[in-house]
């Protein structure tokens, strides 16, 4: 298994970056890379955001003690792609009631969470999250919002980790779910 950090990820020109946790990152990466395959997703990483200790590993990012989140960066193309539309789907894709867990999984590495890049995107993740907190999800929503900070990418094997196993663990609330369409 190798434990070194993931190759930086490359950012064209253009491009720009979204950061969400939404419990274990396995399968929200797997779900973002699915839909938005050759639709404007450019890349995803796994990785750490929001805690307080340099260079975590997944160990230690297990053991709840970093205060950092299991979470997905992605690399878009806003043309293609549009951040609104990385929002929606992450809201629809886990449970955003739960506060420090996804299903089975707990603790605060579980957080739900969007982590904004700029202005711009802090003013579209709380719209969004207030319409889905109001409209989906009955004023159950406890997801973070809050700015990007320090982000670790997670070690190399944990990258495209269900494509390499497919049979690996799966949070079970991770699915798309249906819900009527946001107001623009």
């Amino acid at each position: 298994m190798n434990s070194a950090p993931a190759s930086p990820m490359n950012v064209p020109a253009g491009a720009e970056r979204a950061t969400i946790a939404a419990g274990c990152f396995w399968g929200v990466e797997h779900m973002y890379r699915k839909a938005f395959a050759n639709k404007g997703l450019l890349d995803a990483r796994v990785g750490y955001i929001g805690g307080d200790t340099d260079s975590p590993s997944y160990r230690a990012v297990c053991s709840g003690r970093t205060g950092h989140a299991e979470a997905l960066q992605v690399i878009y193309d806003p043309e293609k792609l549009s951040y609104r539309t990385i929002l929606e789907f992450f809201y629809k894709m886990h449970d955003p009631t739960t506060a420090n867990r996804q299903g089975p999984d707990v603790g605060s590495q579980y957080r739900s969470g969007i982590f904004y890049h700029n202005e711009a995107q802090e003013k579209e993740a709380r719209s969004i999250t207030e319409q889905v907190n109001q409209h989906w999800w009955k004023g159950g929503v406890v997801t973070e919002v809050l700015p990007a900070g320090e982000w670790w990418d997670a070690e190399t094997y944990h990258q495209l980790y269900l494509d390499k196993n497919p049979s690996g663990y799966e949070c079970p609330s991770h699915f798309l779910r249906s819900f009527p369409p946001l107001a623009p």
